[in-house]
């Protein structure tokens, strides 16, 4: 957005800033990396440590080389403090705080950003705040967001891949998100979900369309591109990857090629988009002959720079604003704080103990305290897991999308999954149902959370209840709590004897759960 002023007017606060509100404006704008740094140094640690996000570093740089291409729009429209700003930067330090109780990363993290765009706001006033919206929020694909599409995606791409190698007329064999030809077998891991892949096109894409095109339906239209495209390019690449390896005897394109394969393409793709996209470009479009001489008026009279008379106040007020929240979760994070070791109370359950059944483990981040072990119900072996997290953080937290049934590349991969209604010690929860598979053999899972007291199956209301017990001081201790039975095809069998379990020994599980937490 670039707004331009109306012919003809100038007036006396049309005039430069001084050096010293240049000062103030980039005091009350770097203030926040010192406020939120461990929020500053959260987004880092993920752009060190994902190639997916690596183009964070990036972004800032660009964002402030647009304000510079807009440069005059600080002559144009002088800095005017507008106090209702401070109103929404104060709203988005509050999302922030409930981001860190409930150990939301990307919430904080985006909350954190956008308080950049509305500090402008605040600092530079509607009409030159306005003329740099696009500059300004683009600091938003800083954020590393992106890793909650990683599945559907894999999902997306499994099904693309097999429907085309089906259509090319090869069978295929399907188990999840792995299938089988006559020459070898073949898995969708995370590497190629394409989600690097629709980060970067949907980045470039918007910086494409507003370099390129002046009106907002063209830069919808091509901002909409930038989606699907990388989307069923994936899928594209996936089966021509798969293709290459079939007809080469699985010599070609199932190592480290498979990965050059797919960024050639991409770049191809990204190339071929660009260059139709630019048929239709309004960038060298001649600005009106009245809005030049506006600006060369604007130009010509000589002005003596100063500082709005309201700047001053208004950074103060920013710096007040963005510091309350900092330091409120600072004396929260201090009184939620436990000390003391978890140790995990042992699940009096009175059914006779049985050998294990399956080499399966949850892939959770590594929790404080397990409990494991397996029984017998009503002749069919269950086993439960509990994993006990106290004092969290973003490297040991029970909700998280890291957080899965299986890992990607694990041996055991889930195939089928579901939402089902039971009762845990009194409690109706609504619990997840997996069917996970190996070559070999297959399990059913049910899995469920407990934070804080609450059982819940839906991680947000999960989280929920985590601020909630943070913001009355009460701590964040959770668990995440799976039963599992042998698979045969047989779904009611398989959950009856996980309602029998559940139903029989839910009260000691509850009792051990509630013991754990109030232990010192």
């Amino acid at each position: 957005m670039f707004l331009k002023p109306p012919p003809g007017v100038i007036n006396a606060t049309s005039a430069p800033i001084s050096r010293q509100g240049t000062a103030l404006i980039v005091l009350a704008l770097l203030a926040p990396f010192l406020l939120y740094l461990g929020t500053v140094r959260s987004i880092v640690s993920v752009w060190n440590s994902s190639e997916t996000f690596a183009h964070g570093y990036v972004i800032l740089p660009i964002s402030l080389w647009l304000i510079w291409r807009r440069r005059e729009n600080f002559s144009l429209y002088p800095p005017q403090p507008w106090p209702p700003a401070l109103l929404l930067l104060g709203v988005l330090g509050a999302g922030w705080l409930a981001a860190q109780l409930g150990e939301v990363q990307v919430v904080s993290q985006y909350s954190f950003v956008a308080m950049f765009p509305v500090a402008a706001l605040a600092l530079f006033g509607p009409r030159l705040a306005g003329s740099l919206a696009f500059p300004l929020l683009f600091l938003l694909f800083a954020v590393p967001f992106g890793e909650i599409f990683v599945a559907p995606l894999i999902q997306f791409t499994a099904d693309f891949t097999v429907w085309a190698v089906r259509a090319t007329g090869i069978p295929v064999l399907r188990s999840g998100t792995r299938f089988e030809l006559p020459t070898g077998s073949w898995s969708v891991v995370e590497a190629c979900s394409g989600v690097r892949y629709l980060i970067s096109s949907i980045t470039l894409g918007c910086l494409y369309a507003y370099l390129t095109y002046r009106s907002m339906l063209r830069r919808a239209l091509f901002i909409g591109l930038s989606v699907i495209v990388p989307i069923i390019a994936n899928g594209l690449r996936a089966y021509m990857i798969v293709m290459i390896g079939h007809l080469s005897g699985m010599e070609l394109a199932t190592g480290v090629d498979h990965i050059i394969y797919g960024w050639l393409f991409f770049g191809l793709v990204m190339f071929v988009m660009f260059w139709i996209g630019s048929f239709w470009r309004e960038d060298t479009v001649a600005a009106p002959a009245s809005a030049s001489a506006t600006a060369a008026t604007s130009a010509s009279a000589p002005r003596a720079a100063g500082t709005p008379r309201r700047l001053p106040a208004m950074v103060i007020g920013v710096l007040l604003v963005c510091a309350f929240w900092p330091a409120l979760a600072l004396v929260g994070e201090r009184a939620n704080h436990n000390p003391a070791p978890v140790r995990l109370a042992d699940v009096a359950v009175t059914a006779p103990a049985a050998a294990d059944f399956a080499d399966w483990k949850p892939f959770y981040m590594q929790p404080d305290a397990r409990f494991h072990r397996a029984y017998q119900a009503g002749g069919v072996p269950v086993s439960l897991t509990v994993l006990y997290y106290r004092n969290q953080n973003p490297d040991k937290n029970l909700i998280s999308s890291m957080n899965r049934l299986n890992g990607y590349e694990d041996a055991w991969h889930e195939v089928e999954g579901t939402s089902r209604a039971e009762t845990v010690a009194g409690t109706p929860v609504t619990l997840h149902e997996g069917i996970l598979r190996t070559p070999q053999s297959a399990i059913m899972v049910w899995s469920f959370k407990w934070v804080g007291g609450h059982y819940t199956g839906n991680d947000a209301v999960g989280k929920l209840w985590q601020a909630a017990n943070k913001a009355l001081l009460r701590g964040d201790d959770g668990a995440a709590v799976m039963l599992a039975v042998p698979y045969d095809n047989d779904k009611e069998r398989a959950r009856a004897a996980l309602h029998r379990f559940l139903a029989e020994q839910g009260p000691a599980l509850d009792q051990a759960l509630n013991a754990t937490r109030t232990r010192q």
